[in-house]
């Protein structure tokens, strides 16, 4: 297998540009199986049940007869997941994505899915990494590298396309990112690596984030334990709601390489969650540029006119470097230094693992209340800038 893999990847090479096949074809050991399963129509199967998120809006679940699972994300992409020792139906839209369970040898260059996979006790499905082990802030994946149980694969815009083939790759999990590098995504399909692309990050509500368990328990076939982990983070949100609203006002933002502030726009969860810890965002009205991009960009002059006044800043640093002072961030911008929160030492940045925890929101929104009530002792994601 690994020298028909090495084989593939050599010719996929050379041909690039005519292309290596079309639509994505079961493994190998499947199509050489002795007895074939039966070949069903697409249009033929009967739709049994379909999933009824709760707060996720970017994805849909609609289950088939046999075992098959349709996965539509952001109403655009769609994946059929055929059953293992199933066969791939005839007739099938020709958008349509096949996955061939099972999925155990995944390469996961979307960071926010992989906590995901951990409480699903899934981990073993991810065989390749696109973040170096030192760039998990997850215990068990970065234990799991360490351990060599997860090989890093490259990141998502340049991968390791011949350790991918010699590792029998299933599937790639993208993040949106994969969009600004297209030959990438082109290249895995022409070796047989179907794509699919996470949109977890343009869920609106906190909880539509985490709720992305469900999808991927319908694809490793474990809806059960998504659904009791979904039950109980549903419950800790469900006792959050209640904090009264203290009407103070938080900016959310980092300073680009050009020197200007990039924001969550109005309708993301994160702003979400300012509100929901009871405080209100500084942008009421700001809406995306366009349907791939989860944040805006903005001169520092706008976000001086809209943020100057909020009672408390937040710097993140999940995308930017860490920060420790004011000087720290009047570096980045002497705008900032006329900030009111920045005047009376209301600034704080987020750890590195805020985007990684798509498992415990709830924590987040803990941390923004205490922030705005000033109970501050104990937090998970934020620490104050001195």
């Amino acid at each position: 297998m690994k020298r028909f893999a090495a084989l593939l990847l050599a010719v996929c090479l050379l041909l690039t540009a005519a292309g290596c096949g079309g639509q994505t074809s079961a493994p190998a050991e499947s199509r050489s199986s002795a007895a074939a399963p039966a070949v069903p129509q697409w249009g033929s199967l009967a739709l049994t049940s379909s999933m009824q998120p709760q707060y996720a809006t970017e994805f849909a679940v609609d289950y088939y007869e046999g075992g098959y699972k349709l996965l539509t994300v952001r109403d655009t992409d769609r994946y059929l997941v055929v059953p293992e020792g199933g066969a791939l139906p005839q007739g099938l839209d020709a958008d349509i994505v096949p996955l061939y369970q099972p999925l155990d040898s995944v390469y996961l260059a979307a960071t926010a899915a992989m906590a995901l996979f951990d409480v699903l006790d899934s981990l073993d499905a991810i065989k390749l990494s696109g973040t170096q082990a030192n760039g998990w802030y997850i215990e068990n994946a970065a234990k799991a590298m360490e351990a060599g149980d997860i090989l890093f694969a490259g990141k998502y815009s340049q991968p390791d396309y011949e350790l991918l083939t010699q590792t029998g790759c299933d599937l790639a999990i993208e993040s949106t990112m994969i969009y600004h590098t297209p030959k990438v995504k082109e290249m895995l399909e022409q070796l047989g690596i179907p794509v699919f692309v996470e949109g977890s990050s343009y869920e609106q509500h906190p909880l539509g984030r985490t709720e992305w368990v469900r999808l991927y328990g319908a694809m490793l076939n474990k809806e059960e334990e998504a659904d009791a982990f979904f039950t109980t983070q549903s419950a800790v949100i469900e006792q959050l709601k209640d904090y009264p609203n203290t009407e103070k006002t938080v900016g959310f933002f980092y300073v680009s390489s050009d020197g200007r502030a990039v924001v969550r726009t109005s309708d993301d969860y994160l702003a979400r969650m300012i509100e929901i810890a009871g405080g209100r965002y500084v942008f009421d009205d700001l809406t995306k540029e366009d349907s791939n991009n989860a944040t805006m960009t903005v001169t520092m002059e706008s976000f001086y006119r809209e943020a100057a006044d909020a009672d408390f800043l937040i710097y993140n640093s999940t995308i930017d470097e860490l920060i420790e002072t004011t000087d720290d961030l009047i570096a980045k911008s002497d705008l900032l230094a006329d900030f009111k929160a920045v005047r009376e030492g209301n600034v704080w940045c987020t750890g590195k693992y805020l985007y990684q925890a798509t498992d415990i929101v709830g924590s987040l929104i803990v941390d923004l209340h205490n922030m705005l009530t000033g109970d501050t002792e104990s937090m998970t994601f934020l620490y104050p800038i001195r």
